[in-house]
């Protein structure tokens, strides 16, 4: 094992105010996502979809959608309240924009760059992350916030570097902002126990004569990125994505609206014995794979005064392998896999054995699937307070559809490794390397890991005393099969120095682990969630509407 903690750069000395304190850091999930899981926790099945099922409209009283939310990337404008009288509008513009300028921040340009950021590393870099514009009501963990982006313009040279942070214009967030108080229960932190339950028939309740709206949707778009067909979609569990767009040079935010794909994907329910808690999953070039864990929901908890996420030790862990082109889940073929709860996947591919006959379609025989994956334990360890440390494997699964059977190997023993990346032109093929946060002290990351898959060597970077960081991002320096090797790149990560309650963007050489450069943030930015990067290209022909 290798330790790489040398810079190619003198270190920073300067130091930023000190403001509030955030949220904990927690993992974040692959950079490219095709199908969605929608879980329903009152029914036992995942529907496999490029969309999410649409709400049923719970607001007998409302005959209209609700207007289009007011963008906080623009000064808050007058008539972006039509209820108020004319001097309430004005007074509620005027503390609206003093607000946004203390919660979210304007375009910063001209950051600080110590070294010299790559040429050929140009566009923006957007990680995802839950910030709670109101305080909770009740119980708060970190994955209920409000969905706010932080982006970093890059360009080549030593002072192209600009920065700014801003909400999803979620309903959820609008209506909670024009009521100037939480609406929408949070689904982890306040769906514990009588008053979980409390909340959840008041909620419905505001919702049936009228008082909160969740037909637009009602989930935070807090968790993943991922550029698709033109377009920035910010994504949760709980709902359709958000599309955001890019604008100008300097990396503003401006939300467009909830994406519903036009109509053009289809979905595929896929029955589960009980109610799962499904973050990510995998994919191969012919399979989609669906984890079927030990972690479920059970409402009854709540009653009992617990959290309505369980591990259930009754229960057996398994994978169901189904082929991507498949319209329902005939064919689907589950395998047991023993202590398995992933919450996030790297990459998946398929090995042939020499002996099995080509022919049309993926066929299962003589095929095993390998899934790379960072398996939990406790399993439930991300929604229940509890005394026992946790322990993160980054482990290779391998599914065997001919036999049936299953084994799993540690890759890297001893060493907690959560959400990375591979270069997003191996996903779905035979990958070498993957880039992994080192989850420790969790739930902080100290570093980065370059995992060698096939051998387990590790080479690090640490971030350095009181220094954390959370998802890395590979960007690519060329597309693999252009003379370009694997590990040709640069990895990304937005770092926090607890001591000065300052930021930075760290850039490191994908190859040898060496940072070369790193942009000073003007504040301090919060831990988070997932992240890409959008290059110069992708920018030039991003859509600026909801339609595909």
């Amino acid at each position: 094992m290798q330790v790489n903690s040398s810079l190619d750069i003198p270190t920073r000395t300067s130091s930023i105010p000190k403001i509030p304190s955030d949220n904990l850091l927690c993992s974040s999930s692959p950079s490219i996502i095709i199908f969605k899981f929608h879980i329903n926790p009152f029914k036992s099945n995942a529907t496999i979809t490029t969309s999410s099922p649409s709400f049923t409209n719970l607001n007998p009283l409302s005959k209209t959608p609700l207007p289009p939310p007011p963008s906080l990337s623009r000064p808050p404008r007058p008539n972006d309240y039509p209820t108020l009288n004319l001097l309430q509008r004005l007074a509620a513009a005027a503390l609206d924009k003093i607000e946004n300028s203390l919660i979210e921040s304007p375009v910063r340009a001209g950051l600080e760059v110590i070294g010299e950021i790559p040429p050929s590393l140009n566009g923006v870099y957007r990680r995802n992350g839950a910030n709670p514009l109101l305080p909770p009501s009740g119980g708060h963990h970190l994955f209920d916030g409000d969905g706010m982006i932080h982006s970093v313009r890059l360009g080549p040279g030593k002072d192209q570097a600009a920065y700014c942070c801003r909400f999803t214009q979620t309903n959820w967030l609008v209506q909670e902002k024009a009521m100037g108080r939480p609406l929408f229960p949070k689904p982890v932190g306040e769906l514990h126990g009588r008053t979980g339950l409390a909340r959840l028939c008041l909620f419905y309740a505001r919702a049936g004569v009228g008082l909160v709206d969740p037909v637009r949707g009602i989930g935070v778009a807090n968790a993943g990125l991922v550029y698709c067909n033109e377009k920035l979609l910010a994504m949760s569990e709980d709902d359709l994505p958000y599309h955001v767009k890019i604008n100008g040079d300097d990396g503003e935010l401006e939300t467009i609206g909830r994406f519903d794909f036009a109509g053009q994907t289809r979905e595929v329910p896929v029955e589960l014995p009980q109610p799962t808690m499904i973050h990510d999953f995998a994919m191969t070039k012919n399979f989609v794979v669906v984890p079927d864990s030990q972690v479920v929901f059970k409402l009854s908890e709540m009653v009992l005064g617990r959290s309505p996420l369980r591990f259930d030790p009754d229960k057996t862990a398994r994978f169901g392998v189904l082929p991507k082109q498949d319209r329902d889940q005939s064919r689907i073929k589950w395998i047991e896999v023993h202590d398995s709860f992933c919450f996030h996947f790297m990459n998946a591919w398929e090995e042939i054995e020499p002996r099995a006959r080509p022919g049309p379609g993926p066929s299962n025989v003589g095929k095993t699937i390998v899934v790379i994956g960072s398996c939990m334990s406790p399993p439930d360890s991300m929604f229940n307070e509890g005394s026992d440390s946790i322990q993160i494997d980054l482990c290779e699964i391998r599914l065997d559809l001919k036999t049936g059977k299953s084994s799993k190997r540690v890759i890297v023993p001893g060493m907690n490794l959560e959400v990375g990346q591979v270069n997003k032109w191996k996903l779905g093929h035979t990958t070498k390397y993957t880039y992994m946060a080192i989850a420790e002290p969790w739930p902080k990351c100290a570093g980065i890991a370059k995992v060698d898959l096939e051998t387990g060597d590790v080479e690090r970077f640490i971030y350095g005393h009181e220094r954390y960081g959370g998802e890395t991002c590979l960007v690519p320096a060329i597309a693999i099969g252009d003379d370009g090797e694997e590990d040709e790149g640069w990895i990304l990560s937005l770092v926090r120095d607890e001591g000065s309650e300052s930021s930075e963007l760290v850039i490191l050489r994908a190859k040898d682990m060496k940072q070369i450069a790193c942009a000073c943030m003007p504040s301090r930015v919060p831990y988070g969630f997932h992240g890409t990067f959008v290059s110069q290209y992708e920018l030039a022909i991003q859509s600026d509407t909801t339609k595909s």
